[in-house]
């Protein structure tokens, strides 16, 4: 008992500072590693501000107290309460009662838990605090990974964005090259019509890039728990510049997967299971009780604290019920199959947690091939388009065609562009899938 009620202290002085992510936890220094100052603002903003990650907190919090609340009710109670009394008692020689009396009973209530049934209620409430905690954990790493992917993108977009308006400006030339050329009766309406065509295709894309990039930026100003007017005011570094500098990793240790929240909080869920079918179990032993009784009043002679006059009393004793409408068995048999249900559950999670991990090593690996390849192929369409220069400065190729081949190389430079993002975003994807132990 005495170790009980050190325990409940304890947690009251320890617990009683304001909840929060450790934020080693989540491993904020790895977004440091890809040289560019404004991720890690945000990354730092989204862990302060974003309120998807405070509610995780809060139920944490919840969660917490409700181990609190079962460890209490392992403890005795104590209660006072005052009252005033007016009776009415047959009249005996030598013995008197007054008719009007005040009443101060302290009672104390306490359920010997001899069979341990509270003792597992609280290891179960423990548990299912356990388990929101790394809930909580798997929530903010999901939104450091989502804060990097977007803010990658914008960064995408930008580069994106600037090839698009370089192809507006080719496509606008050689739409005034052949409309030249259609008063000169050159060429037909046809040809000047597929050139008005693809300026419009070009604008299009060009507007379909700026709307996408807007919608990115609002999304990264509701990640770092900012008003989404603001996007104008969201400073970025360059996409040139945006590169990982660590290593990435071979192969995972099995250590590292199975270290997953997801992958912990299921465990955690699974042993809060068992433990509640066992709890079911002991429902069906008696429970013992200890009520003790200590009542202050004015009825009797003598003084108001003296014992004289006082009245006291002990009630111990075992209470098991007969009939429950089989209440006590159907709980027995929900419990049980709550256990199997979380049981699979684990052992999917298990499953899922080394598909994924293996997922985002396969992605990086053939991605990473794919980018050097794609910057292989921009090497050798740059030492075209400077042959197509040469040709044009000879007069051997007229402006179109030169327009089209530069047309070309922006398309490549769009695929380079893009398959470095892809590998970009792999190794946040990496990230998330280790647990933030990168």
């Amino acid at each position: 008992m005495f170790k009980r009620v050190i325990l409940l202290f304890s947690l009251f002085f320890v617990s009683s500072g304001a909840f929060a992510l450790d934020r080693n936890e989540v491993n904020p220094e790895f977004f440091n590693r890809f040289n560019d100052e404004c991720l890690y603002r945000y990354i730092n903003e989204a862990l302060e501000n974003n309120h998807d990650a405070k509610q995780a907190s809060a139920r944490v919090e919840q969660y917490r107290q409700q181990a609190k609340y079962s460890l209490g009710n392992e403890l005795p109670s104590f209660s006072v309460s005052a009252n005033y009394l007016g009776i009415k008692v047959p009249q005996l020689d030598n013995f008197q009662l007054k008719k009007n009396a005040f009443i101060l009973p302290f009672m104390a209530n306490y359920e010997a838990d001899l069979l341990l049934k509270n003792r597992d209620k609280t290891r179960s409430s423990k548990k299912s605090y356990e388990a929101s905690q790394f809930e909580e954990k798997a929530v903010y790493i999901a939104l450091l990974s989502d804060v990097a992917t977007v803010y990658t993108n914008i960064l995408e977009y930008d580069e994106l964005i600037i090839l698009a308006g370089e192809k507006v400006d080719i496509y606008t030339q050689i739409l005034n090259s052949d409309a030249k050329k259609y008063k000169q009766e050159v060429i037909g309406t046809t040809q000047l019509n597929n050139s008005a065509k693809n300026l419009e295709i070009a604008k299009s894309e060009l507007e379909n890039l700026k709307k996408e990039q807007e919608i990115l930026l609002m999304q990264l100003a509701v990640l770092t728990g900012n008003n989404a007017d603001c996007i104008n005011t969201i400073s970025r570094g360059k996409f040139e510049d945006f590169e990982y500098q660590g290593t990435v990793p071979n192969e995972i240790k099995s250590d590292v997967i199975f270290s997953r929240p997801d992958v912990m909080q299921a465990e955690k869920m699974l042993e809060k299971a068992k433990i509640d079918v066992r709890i079911a179990r002991k429902d069906f032993l008696p429970t013992f009780n200890i009520t003790g009784l200590w009542v202050f009043n004015t009825i009797a002679p003598g003084t108001f604290f003296s014992w004289e006059s006082s009245l006291a009393a002990i009630l111990a004793g075992a209470s098991q019920d007969i009939f429950m409408g089989g209440r006590k068995i159907a709980n027995l048999k929900i419990q049980k199959a709550k256990y199997e249900e979380l049981f699979e559950k684990y052992r999917q999670t298990d499953l899922e947690a080394v598909k994924e991990v293996n997922t985002a090593l396969c992605l990086i690996k053939h991605d990473t091939i794919i980018d050097k390849n794609t910057k292989q192929k921009l090497q050798y369409e740059y030492q075209n388009l400077a042959n197509e220069r040469r040709k044009f400065e000879r007069g051997t190729i007229s402006t179109p065609e030169y327009l089209n081949s530069l047309s070309k190389f922006i398309d490549i430079q769009k695929e380079t562009v893009q398959t470095k993002n892809q590998r970009l975003v792999n190794y946040f994807t990496l990230y998330k899938t280790v647990g933030a132990k990168l």
